[in-house]
């Protein structure tokens, strides 16, 4: 895919690759980690000739601690796909999919403490307003039924281990081609999902042939198409841009739920909802910001 390609277009495509996520999700019936298991693990065959073809040989570099840190964020994202499929048992898609869009304010804290990043009043403003919006959320969830409030739970939960895997693995990326790095995390996620499906006692077979669909569209629409193309984009479009549009993936995934899978938006969930997306977005703005200072007053 060259410039001639609209990079614009490419991350709507992308932001509407991974709002069907949840969707895909809702749609299957085997359980949340068989359906974890075989988006990653279709993703990882997927990935394998290209990996095998050109990139094998960065294999013989990784440290001993990039391989540790690399194990560590494959099993957090491979429990962050069973927790996060698992709240689609219990809650809304309106609610899941904005609750996990809280990982950049999991992030932020994260980055504090591990790697001592400053924290502007502004970001703490913005991350009290988003919890607010989350309580919002959970607090009508609650009203409807307690496991709906359970779903949310999870999700939430969810996303804190996506922010431990983008943790643990944003220092390794850096030494790593995006395929290598991919292929190995993916690879140990699968890993690590197939040790717990086993341990759950599922089967690998016998499950309908519109299970295998949604497995299969997981890994090719949801994981290598969407974040592929935001991969590609950041080529032409900042970083800030494709932050700001990936916000965008609860608002689809409420809309294409509405129309797919007749669920309907509550007014808790519309307010707590755009409390959560508007905080965030201001945060990322503001983040953004401050980096570029700070690269100036480096190269300065």
């Amino acid at each position: 895919m060259s410039k001639w390609f609209n990079p614009y277009v490419a991350l709507a495509i992308g932001v509407v690759s991974v709002s069907l996520s949840a969707i895909f999700v809702k749609f299957a019936e085997a359980p949340a980690g068989i359906i974890a298991f075989y988006r990653l693990l279709f993703s990882v065959l997927i990935l394998l000739p290209v990996f095998l073809y050109k990139y094998v040989g960065e294999l013989k570099g990784i440290t001993k601690k990039d391989w540790f840190f690399s194990t560590v964020a494959g099993v957090f994202l491979a429990f962050h796909f069973i927790l996060w499929f698992e709240s689609l048992n219990y809650t809304s898609v309106a609610s899941s999919t904005v609750l996990v869009t809280l990982q950049p304010l999991f992030a932020f804290v994260g980055t504090y403490v591990f790697f001592k990043e400053k924290i502007t009043i502004k970001a703490v403003f913005c991350g009290a307003i988003a919890i607010f919006g989350s309580f919002i959320i959970s607090w009508g969830d609650f009203r409807i039924s307690g496991m709906a409030l359970y779903g949310d739970i999870l999700a939430l939960i969810a996303c804190a281990l996506v922010t431990a895997y983008l943790l643990f693995g944003q220092e390794v990326r850096k030494r790593l081609s995006l395929i290598t790095y991919t292929f190995i995390v993916y690879g140990i996620s699968t890993i690590t999902l197939f040790i717990y499906v086993v341990a759950m006692n599922y089967p690998l077979t016998g499950y309908a042939n519109s299970d295998w669909l949604w497995f299969f569209l997981l890994a090719v629409v949801s994981t290598l198409l969407g974040h592929s193309l935001f991969n590609w984009s950041i080529k032409w479009i900042s970083t800030n841009v494709i932050s700001m549009s990936i916000l965008f993936e609860p608002v689809g995934a409420s809309v294409l739920a509405f129309y797919l899978l007749n669920e309907s938006i509550t007014l808790t969930q519309f307010i707590g909802g755009s409390i959560v997306i508007l905080s965030i977005a201001v945060y990322l703005r503001d983040n953004r910001k401050i980096k570029q200072r700070t690269k100036h007053l480096k190269v300065g």
